[in-house]
């Protein structure tokens, strides 16, 4: 029997065949290929736009926190908006310290320096480290690391949807993770060691007691533990458009330490002149 094919039919078969074909080149990505693409991404990013959900384990239990956030990467500029509070930092200017404008008392905007304990208090991270670079770095480093063991910590578990967005699920399981003893070199910091290593500076004050904050100073020659691994565990959720991390959830050996979850993200959207001035027309300050 011989079956004849219309124009339109032979192109619906085509098309079809073809997006067949697209989603089958999607899939077969490689956690390597994913994972190469994604840094590069970083790396070529100029701004984002985006509506951040912090997960954090603090003092007392976990912390929350949501902010609105304008990033832009070079030069780098940063607007948040966290109920009620501005945030402003502009590089060059203000002799490094960010704008604030706070909700409550005083009522009125303070210069503060982003290291300094106003605005680290509990928290994991800073403003020096708001966008995807530090991430990313992180990521490079375990790499680096490894050598040729990626695949014996990174892989792919499947593709989900996560928080409205199609993503590739990225696992990172450095089973060899531990806490190992480090002597204190001279003028060295808990900030200085944690980027030295690339390890998270919340999991050094946790696991040495010692310390009350960031800010203790620490004497050459003492002897503190210090995890060989930024985690023991990362899942990380990759956008399929964009290659960047859309969610990120980070487990050491006590469970959660760290969860960071991007809404609405923009990539490279056309800023306002002046979005990053105290003047521009929807600020408060």
């Amino acid at each position: 029997m011989i079956f004849k094919i219309n124009k339109f039919s032979f192109f619906l078969l085509v098309f079809f065949t073809l997006l067949r074909t697209g989603y089958s080149q999607k899939a077969e990505l490689t956690c390597e290929e994913i994972i190469t693409k994604s840094l590069k991404s970083i790396k070529e990013l100029k701004g984002l736009k985006y509506h951040l959900k912090i997960t954090e384990r603090g003092k007392k239990g976990y912390n929350f926190y949501e902010s609105v956030v304008k990033f832009s990467r070079n030069p780098r500029l940063i607007y948040l908006y966290i109920k009620g509070i501005e945030v402003l930092w502009v590089q060059g200017q203000n002799q490094g310290r960010a704008l604030v404008k706070p909700n409550s008392f005083p009522y009125f905007n303070l210069n503060l320096d982003p290291m300094g304990n106003l605005m680290r208090q509990d928290q994991h991270h800073t403003l020096n480290e708001m966008g995807y670079d530090y991430f990313g770095n992180i990521i490079q480093n375990t790499i680096d690391k490894l050598e040729d063991k990626f695949d014996h910590v990174f892989s792919v578990d499947g593709e989900d949807r996560v928080n409205n967005r199609p993503c590739y699920k990225i696992l990172i399981d450095n089973k060899d993770f531990k806490y190992i003893d480090y002597t204190i070199g001279e003028g060295e910091s808990i900030t200085s060691i944690a980027r030295k290593f690339h390890i998270a500076e919340y999991m050094i004050l946790e696991k040495n007691p010692k310390f009350r904050d960031y800010f203790d100073i620490l004497k050459t020659g003492q002897q503190i533990k210090i995890p060989n691994w930024y985690a023991k565990t990362v899942i990380m959720y990759v956008d399929q458009l964009y290659f960047l991390p859309i969610s990120i959830k980070v487990f050491d050996d006590k469970g959660l330490f760290e969860e960071y979850n991007y809404h609405f993200l923009q990539v490279n959207p056309k800023f306002d002149d002046k979005e990053f001035s105290k003047t521009y027309k929807d600020y408060g300050f």
